[in-house]
């Protein structure tokens, strides 16, 4: 994949409507954090003043270019950029294989768009050429069934124009024409190179249906910005996505059958690129089937993590953290709040020294940081245990002394699905055999892959040593003024 531009070279253009992340957060007289992923940054001179300006909404002013790169390109602000919608600038493709039951429908509402079908070896080829036909769409096909990835890749090379629109054979967009225009709108940052929608599931009336409808698996959630690997946004499915032709390069990797999108907007972020999902735009994708369909789509996607630790190693880990919060709740857990309590007063001791010591007020910033953080990783790391580890954790819970624990581990990472949802008694045994069958794929996949990278944890390094937590050390400061990444 070709390299992006640097940030230095592509400010953002003065007059460009801006909005600061709403979960950035303002300490002391210089400092704000947030971001993807999560960060501290030190604002020089009077930039505090304008960052606060953006939280409410503005523009990008005369001396402000780069700053506003910058805050971009950390997932702390979110530029709007508004153009006409133009046709002739995006080429769609469209890969299938068997199942074309909504394939006339979604090119019924393409209707007016350069389309390309790529047949994947269907074995209803007539049905699928008729629809297309009829569509006045353009029809490729490969005589055998060679995977999602290379079909779009075989479309992408067929066309010419300068955005790439992928869409699933059995997506559903109400106004094709509104999504594409606000689809192409974020290509007018310069390193933008995938914009990705909401893709949320279809409703039906069928409890499977319902759950698919709160709970796809394709849909990331309400909150918008970049994708980043260990980011809030880790990864965009393919499922509906708007990519800069000159970003693509080779596209995806024709070898991965599963995960293919996930190691796309990797490689594209590896080299510079922006990923951006944008929740406000919503399409649908139709639930499995049956039930056995839906089963096996959450264990293909999670053995397809095998493959791809192979490639990106600890970007897979089935929960990351620094070894300090890790170890705080785990005392929590062992029933030790003591301990783990005397963890975060260290690290607030450390921070402030660290980090903080130019503060008005390094204590409190100090405490608020840290505290805050430690909280809020709780249940976070809970959900990675039961999405990956559920069905260890449910053996566990055997264990007459172990039971106590793995339940409320247990407990604590399921509920943590409805912590911005309501909560409906029905979803609650789906929620758990989603969370099985995907854990599930992920030990199949490392056996698979001949490797643990997929089922080991990440343990990130710490500035704080072991001697600083008993108290036999004082952390050494930082020179005042530095930006700090924590």
């Amino acid at each position: 994949m070709p390299l992006a531009r640097s940030p230095v070279e592509a400010p953002i253009p003065r007059g460009t409507r801006v909005t600061l992340d709403e979960h950035a957060t303002f300490h002391d007289r210089d400092l704000v954090s947030g971001g993807s992923p999560w960060r501290l940054l030190r604002l020089p001179g009077g930039s505090r003043a304008v960052a606060e300006r953006w939280q409410r909404g503005g523009v990008v002013q005369v001396g402000e270019e780069r700053f506003a790169r910058t805050l971009v390109n950390q997932g702390l602000l979110h530029p709007h950029f508004a153009s006409p919608l133009n046709v002739e600038d995006i080429d769609i493709v469209i890969p299938v294989f068997e199942d074309t039951s909504s394939l006339e429908a979604l090119l019924d509402q393409l209707a007016g768009f350069h389309v390309t079908v790529v047949n994947d070896g269907s074995t209803n080829a007539r049905e699928v050429a008729k629809y297309v036909e009829d569509a006045g769409a353009t029809l490729l096909r490969h005589d055998d069934n060679q995977g999602p990835a290379r079909a779009r890749n075989t479309g992408a090379t067929a066309s010419s124009r300068e955005l790439l629109w992928f869409l699933d054979a059995d997506l559903v967009i109400d106004n094709a024409r509104d999504v594409a225009q606000r689809l192409q709108a974020a290509f007018g940052d310069p390193l933008v190179a995938v914009l990705a929608p909401r893709v949320r599931g279809a409703t039906g009336p069928s409890f499977r249906e319902q759950f698919e409808e709160r709970f796809s698996p394709l849909d990331l959630g309400d909150r918008s910005g970049l994708v980043v690997p260990g980011g809030v946004i880790g990864f965009v499915p393919s499922a509906c996505l708007m990519v800069r032709r000159s970003a693509y390069g080779d596209g995806f990797d024709p070898a991965l059958r599963v995960g293919e999108d996930v190691d796309f907007v990797w490689r594209l972020s590896d080299q510079g690129w922006l990923v951006r999902y944008d929740a406000g735009v919503i399409v649908t994708h139709h639930a499995r089937s049956s039930w056995g369909g839906w089963w096996r789509q959450r264990q293909r996607y999670g053995a397809s993590s095998g493959e791809l630790a192979s490639r990106h190693g600890a970007r897979l880990a089935p929960l990351r953290s620094d070894p300090w919060t890790l170890l705080a709740w785990v005392l929590v857990l062992l029933g030790q709040p003591v301990l783990g309590a005397r963890i975060t007063r260290a690290a607030q001791r450390h921070a402030r020294e660290q980090f903080f010591r130019a503060a008005d007020e390094p204590n409190k910033v100090a405490s608020d940081v840290v505290a805050r953080n430690m909280a809020r990783a709780g249940g976070p790391l809970a959900r990675s245990l039961v999405r990956t580890f559920g069905a260890v954790l449910l053996l566990t819970a055997l264990h007459p002394r172990l039971r106590r624990r793995a339940l409320v581990v247990f407990a604590v990472g399921t509920a943590w699905r409805w912590r911005r949802q309501r909560f409906h008694v029905v979803d609650l045994p789906l929620a758990v055999l989603d969370d099985l069958a995907y854990g599930t794929g992920v030990m199949q996949g490392a056996w698979r892959a001949k490797s643990l990278r997929s089922l080991a944890p990440h343990v990130t390094k710490s500035s704080m040593g072991i001697r600083e937590v008993i108290g036999l050390a004082k952390p050494s400061s930082k020179t005042d003024g530095e930006v700090t990444e924590m």
